[in-house]
């Protein structure tokens, strides 16, 4: 469904990735591992259309992504929930979600939607009409997701949506993506804690200084020495 071929980007000067191949089939559960600037998140804001390439072409259901401009990619199916949560604070709960809704199919059917967004996240929906800002991190994160599923996405970008959470907030946004994914949504995800996001990918690329220096299933990786040594602590 999705593929990343020998696919480079940089921000001004300065190489970020290089050389990336990764593929996602329809409904798949994927993640991108790595330390900070190993170019995970670039990876995602170059299917979405936010960093430019100067090599490669990702593809999305035989579509060339890099001839849309960023604000159409959505419309593909494509939801990408940045790190940072980056909600909309002054504005409520309900208000945040209906914006993910903002490409013409997902508005047609928006009020469903946002009941089954409320149906995963029944704290958002016990807080529809307050203010983002004043909400928990957690709280905030789910907010964030649900957005995302509110266009309806063939695939969901998620980026470090750990981050910042504390463990047992972590445990129910991981426990909430593995449902989505259930629901046959396929779901790229961007994770530095590396054990949890294998027991929720199916398979994952590792990424060093821009480029992908191993692949393979979450088994495979959990158990490979130099995976292990680097990012498991063990």
């Amino acid at each position: 469904m999705l593929e990343l071929s020998r696919v480079s980007a940089s921000y001004g000067s300065v190489p970020a990735i290089t050389d990336v191949n990764i593929s996602i089939a329809q409904g798949e559960a994927v993640g991108l591992l790595g330390a900070n600037g190993a170019g995970k998140s670039t990876t995602l804001r170059a299917v979405s259309g936010l960093v430019k390439l100067f090599a490669g072409k990702v593809t999305f259901a035989g579509v060339d992504l890099a001839s849309l401009p960023p604000y159409r990619i959505p419309e593909l199916g494509i939801a990408h929930v940045p790190e940072g949560r980056q909600v909309f604070p002054e504005m409520s709960v309900q208000e945040n979600l209906e914006i993910g809704a903002f490409v013409p199919k997902a508005k047609t059917d928006r009020a469903r939607t946002m009941e089954l967004v409320y149906s995963i996240f029944p704290r958002l929906a016990d807080r529809r009409k307050q203010l983002a800002g004043t909400m928990s991190g957690g709280e905030q994160q789910m907010l964030a997701v649900g957005r995302g599923l509110m266009l309806k996405p063939r695939l969901l970008m998620l980026d470090e949506p750990s981050l910042g959470l504390a463990p047992v907030m972590t445990d129910v946004t991981f426990e909430k993506i593995g449902e989505i994914h259930k629901m046959g949504t396929a779901i790229l995800l961007v994770e530095q804690n590396v054990s949890r996001a294998l027991s929720l990918v199916q398979r994952a690329y590792v990424l060093e200084s821009g480029n992908v220096i191993m692949h393979g299933t979450s088994t495979e990786l959990a158990n490979n020495k130099q995976v292990q040594a680097a990012y498991l602590g063990i």
